[in-house]
This record gives structure tokens, C-alpha cells and sequence, in this order.
């Protein structure tokens, strides 16, 4: 049988839809390639940084010099947004946008039919419709996401994403419902939810986000459903109160900050001030029993002062987020922000990338001291080091010393004390 093999850069949507893509192979015939060559090599690019363009770069040159005889499909962000680059520059046998993700293996097929390299990269159009690809696994993993929009409309000044992914557009409710039944049927109990910028979810047609995790809490199977990045501003009252009634519905909240200051932010082009992201939190942990906020936080945008940077540390201080993804700017091309001057030089943006991270630290430690006590359902998923390991619905990582296979299991845990990077606990 013929092998395939799949390589994915970036976000969770990008591995949903290599796993999509992955069953596409599947079900023609392919198997899935354990070695480090196969028949047919897909690269799933991201190009939200420069940085993401050159590891996909990267990537694709040593696969073509370890596997000279194998075919080569690079798809993905970096191909959408720059797709003339693309196309000079790569050494691919097939490059495909993401319009055309659901025809990867038609394109191939074509491809061997006639052995010249194909290029399929279209432009994203107003009217689009969400792509109909689907999934009914998720290899090797114990929860399975699913996507359910894509598109952002936002176009913040520092992101290339709106290009690469055009418009928000919403996938259909029947759709969720079936997906979830087939992963629920496939043994997973728990789904997170994704999207480009998932809080636009129903923005065009008529629902929202609530919607959305009904529908994939339906099946008796599924015991979790959990959220992917939201951002702070589309999240309303109305929201938390249903999210909050729904039983399955697990209280983490990874909301996007970038910048905790004002004219950061609005340098951005992001659409929320400080004030009314803190009031946002506020009210989720009014509404939640033990929710966590984790966010993502940016250090040396463009212009960023050092007063401004205070304030941005001051406000995480503030928030004190349960966990916090920090990274430094990285000036895109094809971006408003990429132009803006008063760049900030590498070595400060280090510096600050240390500071902002060491108070992000102190905030983890002390959230995960603030669960010490608690009894927590635990959704298990790998062995390590004597222990098996699992999250909470906040996603607390938990280790519990056993030799017994509990992957796939959801137990009562009493946490008992600090562990790595979370917290040690016995089964009751």
C-alpha cells in the first residue's frame, strides 16, 4: 500500500485539518507512515510570523533531501498569503491553498496522472462558504478538536491571518452534531472546539459560540467540551450565563490580551481597552466555579515605550492568569504594524520577553497553589515517569502515581500538593 505522511506547523486548526486530510489518504487506500519517509509528504505551513515561513522553508528542504523520490504537497497559511513566494521559492511537487484543502487527494491523483508540478492556490472570496472537510478520529490523541469557523475579520495591524484565511464563516450545526457523534463513537470523551477567531462563530449566520457547544455536548459520549482562543470582546453576558449552564462545558478561558496597555492596543488595532478585559474576567469568575484565564501576551510591539510596557506588566500582575503564553513582536510583511516606526530592537524585546515571563511564572505558581486542596475530575492521558497525567476542566495538569493504564478515563482526584508545572494528587 502506498504511505503518507503529514507535517503540520502552528495552530489547532492546522491540525484539525491535517488530520482531515490525513483521512482523506485513509480512505483511498493509503496507510499512515510510522518511518521517517513515505510515498506522499504533506507540509501544513503557518506563516504567522516570519519565523513559521522559515521553519516551513525549513522543513520542506530536508524532507526533499531525505525522501528525493517521494511526492511533495506544502498547503497551508504561508501558501495562501504569499502564494507568488510560495511558488518560486519551494522546491514542492504540489502547492495548494487552503481554499482547496478538501481536494488535496484529487489534486494528487491529478498530479500522478500527468507528473507536472501543480500549483492551486485561489483567492478567499466574500461569499465563502465553510470548506466541507470533516474528521471521525483524532490519531494519538486522548481529547479531539474540531473545527467549527474559520476566517477572521478583525485585521489587527500585526497579523498576515485575514489574508491567508479570508472571511469568518461558520459551520453548520448539523454538522457539529454529527461530528460529535462520530468522535464520541470513536471513544473520545472530551472535544475542543477551534477556530481562526472562534468567538466570530455564527457572525453569518445568525448563532453564536453557545450554539455551537450544545451541539457538540449532545452525545452521551462526549463528557467535555472545551474552547479554543476566544477574543475578550465578543464574549457577552448572555454568553457566560448559557456556557455557564451547560454541565459539559469546562471553565477554561483562553482569552487574547497581546497588550495590557491602552495605546498598545489601540496601536493594534485590537478592539477592547483594558478595562473592559478586566471586567471580562471578573464576571467569568463570578460565573464559573474554578475557571482559569490563560491568555496570550505580546512584548515589544511597535512603539512600545517602556511606560508602556509597565502598564502591560502592571496589568498582568493585575489579572493574575492562570498561565500565559509570552512572545516577542515579530514584524510581518503585508501588515500595517510591519511599517509603524519606532521598531523595537531584538535584544530589548528579549529583555522584556524575561520580565513578562517571570511575573507570568509567579501568576502560575499561584494559581496552581489556589487548586491545592481541591477535588477535581481529572480526564487522563499519558504515562510519565511512574505517573499518570491528566487535566481538570480548568486545565490543571494533575500526576497521580499509579502503574495502572488509566488513558481516556475521567476520575475524582483530590489535588494534594505542587508538582511539575501542576499539581500531585490521589485518586478517591
Amino acid at each position: 500500500m502506498p504511505t503518507i505522511s503529514i507535517h503540520t506547523l502552528g495552530c489547532k486548526v492546522n491540525q484539525y485539518e491535517s488530520q482531515a486530510i490525513l483521512e482523506q489518504f485513509l480512505n483511498n487506500g493509503y496507510t499512515e507512515a510510522k518511518e521517517n519517509s513515505a510515498d506522499v509528504i504533506v507540509i501544513n505551513s503557518c506563516t504567522v510570523t516570519a519565523e513559521s515561513d522559515r521553519k516551513t522553508r525549513q522543513l520542506l528542504n530536508r524532507q526533499r533531501r531525505i525522501n528525493p523520490n517521494s511526492t511533495i504537497i506544502l498547503t497551508g497559511c504561508m501558501v495562501q498569503a504569499f502564494p507568488q513566494k510560495s511558488a518560486e521559492n519551494l522546491g514542492a511537487d504540489i502547492i495548494v491553498g487552503n481554499t482547496d484543502t478538501h481536494r488535496i487527494f484529487d489534486i494528487l491523483t491529478d498530479f500522478l496522472n500527468n507528473k507536472t508540478t501543480n500549483f492551486q492556490i485561489f483567492p478567499h472570496q466574500n461569499d465563502e462558504l465553510f470548506s466541507p472537510i470533516s474528521i471521525n478520529s483524532f490519531s494519538e490523541r486522548t481529547r479531539a478538536f474540531m473545527k467549527i469557523e474559520d476566517g477572521c475579520d478583525r485585521y489587527c495591524t500585526y497579523c498576515i491571518i485575514p489574508f491567508a484565511r479570508g472571511r469568518v464563516r461558520s459551520r453548520s450545526i448539523e454538522d457539529i452534531s454529527k461530528e460529535a457523534e462520530r468522535l464520541a463513537r470513536s471513544g473520545f470523551a472530551e472535544i475542543v472546539l477551534v477556530g481562526i477567531n472562534l468567538s466570530s462563530f455564527g457572525k453569518d449566520n445568525g448563532l453564536n459560540l453557545c450554539d455551537a457547544v450544545d451541539a457538540a455536548s449532545m452525545p452521551d459520549g462526549i463528557k467535555r467540551v472545551r474552547l479554543g482562543s476566544l477574543e475578550p470582546d465578543l464574549i457577552t453576558d448572555d454568553m457566560l450565563r448559557r456556557l455557564s449552564c451547560n454541565e459539559k462545558f469546562c471553565p477554561q478561558f483562553h482569552l487574547s490580551l497581546q497588550s495590557g496597555c491602552d495605546a498598545t492596543l489601540k496601536r493594534m488595532n485590537r478592539h477592547y481597552d483594558s478595562d473592559f478585559y478586566y471586567d471580562l474576567v471578573e464576571r467569568i469568575r463570578k460565573a464559573f466555579k474554578n475557571p482559569s484565564i490563560t491568555t496570550d501576551i505580546m512584548v515589544g510591539f511597535a512603539g512600545e515605550t517602556e511606560e508602556e510596557f509597565e502598564k502591560s506588566l502592571e496589568f498582568v500582575k493585575k489579572v493574575g492568569f492562570a498561565k500565559a503564553h509570552i512572545f516577542c513582536y515579530s514584524r510581518r510583511e503585508g501588515t500595517v504594524a510591519a511599517a509603524l516606526k519606532s521598531q523595537i530592537t531584538n535584544k530589548e524585546k528579549q529583555t522584556r520577553s524575561k520580565i513578562m515571563a517571570a511575573v507570568s511564572e509567579k501568576n502560575e505558581n499561584d494559581f496552581l497553589a489556589s487548586q491545592i486542596g481541591k477535588c477535581e475530575y481529572v480526564l487522563f492521558e499519558t504515562a510519565e515517569n511512574g505517573c499518570f497525567v491528566g487535566y481538570t476542566p480548568n486545565y490543571t495538569k494533575v500526576s497521580v502515581k499509579t502503574d495502572e493504564n488509566l488513558n481516556g478515563r475521567i476520575l475524582k482526584v483530590r489535588l494534594l500538593e505542587l508538582g511539575n508545572n501542576g499539581c500531585i494528587g490521589n485518586i478517591i
